[in-house]
C-alpha cells in the first residue's frame, strides 16, 4: 500500500502518474467514492484540501457547508485519510458511497 507521502511525491515527480487517478477511463480499475468528514471552517480550509488531494491527482468534490469531501479514487481510504491529515485539519472516514 502507499502511503500519502509517497503518492504525493510520485505523482508530483511523475513517476507513477498521478497515482490514484491512474486508471481513470480503464476499464481495468475500479474507482470507488469514498465520504470523508473535515473540520473545515472557510475557504482556506477548503483551499488547503483542494491542495493536498491535487497533489495526489484524484477526482473529488468539497461541500464546504457540510464539511465533507468526496473523493473518487482506487486508493485505499486509510491512504486518503493520511492525505486529508496533513491539512491539520481533523477527518474523519465516513464511508463508501
Amino acid at each position: 500500500m502507499l502511503g500519502c507521502r509517497r503518492a504525493c511525491a510520485e505523482a508530483a515527480e511523475g513517476g507513477c502518474g498521478r497515482v490514484a487517478g491512474a486508471g481513470r477511463g480503464d476499464p481495468g480499475v475500479i474507482m470507488k467514492k469514498h465520504e470523508f468528514f473535515v473540520d473545515m471552517t472557510c475557504e482556506g480550509c477548503s483551499n488547503a484540501v483542494t491542495r493536498v488531494l491535487n497533489k495526489l491527482g484524484v477526482q473529488f468534490d468539497i461541500d464546504l457547508p457540510n464539511k465533507k469531501v468526496f473523493i473518487e479514487s482506487d486508493q485505499s481510504w486509510e491512504v486518503l485519510i493520511e492525505c486529508l491529515k496533513r491539512t491539520g485539519k481533523e477527518v474523519q472516514y465516513v464511508g463508501e458511497k
